[in-house]
């Protein structure tokens, strides 16, 4: 039986995409398509271990989800012309797949255009594109992103929903909007490859399983379309940046940089298998696209036998065209490394400092990372010290952090004159004159400084003009409040550190509060009737609806508060009433707590972040569920049911006026 079932997922993966793109043609939806698919799977589980594996494996499953196709067509009353043509079509076919006659290839192709829709977001586009055409499961693919299950699962299951909604052809698309699709399903593929190749979060530099998979639909995509140049040479892109995996990570995993590699650990068949893409890439023919550009420069760096042989000049050239072409703020980041080692490192420092501002990077640990490499060249330490602990603080991948701190410390240390930012920055906040919510709303715009300007900078050094920087930056395009708040922590930090006039680039805006138009009753249906809603959130969302009352007001709620028979409870001066919603699930979401907050959140303070005893559960240790986490929350929510919406504010719950008890 185990070799039985190894056969059979072995078989699966093989043909699964095949299968769906197939029955996708034949029922016109690709969620019905897969559970089609899976009946065979189940009756391939369920006659194999007694009958035995069939001489041609795929075309018995292809044939069994065919018939599950044309049952459902029968059985739904759909299609009825059809009927006698496509019961003629499944005997052919299944006389041309016993022959082990290829399938048609076209429809594998219209499967990878529609899972790559641009009508889906992009998470959901690699979400759906791993699950159709690579068969992961929801929970492999969860463990490759580091989510949970859940999420994408609903990210597989809107994807559909959207696709069934916006009525999208199971066809190829031709024309102008051909381009367009096919660097869709490029950016996918290249989205899924170097999540791999450089993971951005968790305790490993790659996930080589994502690689691979990769590198897999790249290749089958190269088959299916053998006159689009970009797709060869995402392929050889690909294939040569896979190359050098050996090599990027030393005994302990931590990261190797490329010029410090052993070259002979480079895998020399994934090279030459680039190089050969490569050529194909440029038989196709046509003006150099973006992956064209970029896996020029990634064969500028395998034909060198040595990092010093490397022809940084000519890299620099082609990061300048892909600059024209893609005019991206991570591009030009590129490009500067390029130009610090083609020209010297002031020249990749004058264009790294003109990305300082630029939003895009803001969080991006590689802009500090690389201007921690060009100062340490040009002999300014303490800086390039700064600079690389400041990467270490944005990165979230363990490797790369544990590397970036390594390479800080190598630095030797200068004594700070004075002060520094993080230690004014912790002394600030630790007065205790402020009050929890003072604290949580000080520390964001505090944090927000020290990410970007290092812990260390010494407190004498900071500017109006750096801080009006980073302000700009993070919260430039904000609304008046959320500017307003962040300038008044600016001013008070100012006037408690004695750095007067440091809120001067700040000028204060006019404040406008429209009221937001509540949740319509279909979308609030959909909220109530979401099963993967927890019970947190949806006790939360329905006290707020139901009793129409702030967010900070209900957020503030403690258990001794609760009058339950009443159904209502005491906030400050005022009364907090709800009706039988909320009334159903408190008493459950307590679950026999008599004291502290109502609302906690996920998990424990850390020392260095332990609340005021008036925000902290004596039972079970979790701190008050804040504003900000709340209202993140519920976005999310609400942009998974609304993929073509933003996300919410919690005062969209609070009930229109005819709903208005």
């Amino acid at each position: 039986m185990p070799d039985i079932s190894r056969t059979i997922d072995a078989v699966w993966k093989l043909e699964l995409a095949k299968i769906i793109a197939t029955l996708t043609r034949m029922v016109h939806d690709v969620g019905l398509a897969e559970e089609l698919a899976q009946d065979a799977l189940v009756a391939a589980l369920e006659q194999w271990p007694g009958a035995g594996v069939p001489d041609n494996p795929g075309a018995w499953l292809t044939t069994t989800a065919k018939r599950r196709a044309v049952d459902h067509i029968r059985r739904s009353r759909m299609l009825t012309d059809k009927q006698e043509q496509l019961a003629h079509e499944l005997e052919e076919g299944q006389g041309r797949q016993e022959r082990q006659e290829p399938a048609h290839d076209d429809d594998v192709l219209r499967l990878m255009f529609l899972s790559c829709h641009p009508v889906l977001p992009t998470e959901a586009r690699a979400a759906l594109t791993l699950r159709l055409l690579g068969g992961l499961t929801a929970e492999e693919i969860a463990r490759a992103f580091l989510v949970t299950a859940a999420v994408v699962t609903r990210r597989i299951a809107t994807a559909k929903r959207t696709l069934a909604e916006h009525r999208v052809p199971f066809d190829l698309p031709e024309g102008p909007e051909l381009p367009e699709r096919l660097s869709s399903v490029l950016e996918v593929i290249y989205l899924i490859f170097n999540e791999g190749y450089s993971a951005t979060s968790g305790d490993d530099l790659m996930r080589p399983g994502l690689c691979l998979e990769a590198l897999r639909l790249g290749r089958l995509l190269a088959e299916l379309a053998p006159r689009e140049a970009e797709v060869h040479a995402l392929v050889a892109l690909m294939e040569i940046q896979a190359s050098r995996s050996a090599a990027r990570t030393g005994p302990s995993g931590e990261p190797v940089q490329l010029h410090e590699q052993n070259r002979g650990r480079w895998d020399q068949l994934l090279v030459r298998r680039g190089f050969t893409a490569m050529l194909r890439a440029r038989e196709a023919g046509g003006a150099p696209g973006p992956y064209m550009l970029q896996a020029a420069i990634a064969v500028c760096h395998a034909q060198a036998r040595t990092a010093e042989e490397t022809d940084w000049a000519q890299i620099a050239t082609l990061y300048g065209a892909l600059d024209r072409l893609r005019p991206t703020a991570v591009v030009r980041l590129n490009r500067a490394v390029a130009l610090g080692m083609a020209y010297g490192p002031q020249a990749g420092l004058d264009l790294v400092d003109s990305l300082v501002a630029d939003p895009v990077l803001r969080d991006y640990h590689l802009l500090p990372s690389v201007r921690g490499d060009l100062l340490l060249r040009l002999g300014r330490g303490p800086e390039a010290r700064q600079e690389f602990l400041r990467a270490a603080a944005l990165a979230r991948n363990a490797a790369e952090r544990a590397f970036l701190h390594r390479r800080a410390q190598e630095v030797p240390a200068t004594a700070a004159p004075g002060p520094t930012l993080g230690g004014a920055a912790q002394g600030f906040l630790g007065r205790a004159d402020l009050d929890a919510a003072t604290v949580r709303s000080y520390g964001q715009t505090l944090r927000r400084l020290r990410l970007d300007l290092g812990d260390g900078m010494p407190l004498s050094r900071l500017t109006a003009e750096e801080v009006a920087r980073v302000c700009a930056a993070a919260w430039g395009g904000a609304a008046a409040r959320t500017w307003n708040r962040h300038r008044s922590a600016v001013r008070s930090f100012g006037a408690w550190s004695g750095l007067d006039g440091l809120a001067a680039g700040l000028e204060r805006r006019a404040e406008t509060r429209p009221r937001a138009s509540a949740l319509g009753l279909a979308q609030l249906d959909a909220l109530w009737g979401d099963p993967e809603v927890p019970l947190r959130e949806k006790t939360l969302w329905l006290l707020l609806h139901e009793s129409a009352a702030g967010v900070k007001t209900v957020l503030s709620l403690n258990v001794e508060d609760l009058d339950l028979e009443d159904r209502r409870a005491r906030a400050g001066r005022t009364w907090v009433s709800w009706r039988s919603g909320t009334a159903r699930l408190l008493p459950v979401l307590l679950a026999g707590r008599t004291r502290g907050p109502v609302f906690l959140s996920d998990r424990r303070p850390g020392p260095a972040r332990t609340p005021g005893p008036a925000d902290l559960c004596p039972d079970t240790g979790r701190r008050r569920l804040s504003y900000e986490r709340a209202e993140h929350l519920f976005k999310q929510a609400t942009r998974a049911l609304d993929p073509t919406h933003e996300g919410y504010t919690l005062r969209r719950l609070k009930p229109g006026p005819e709903e208005t008890p």
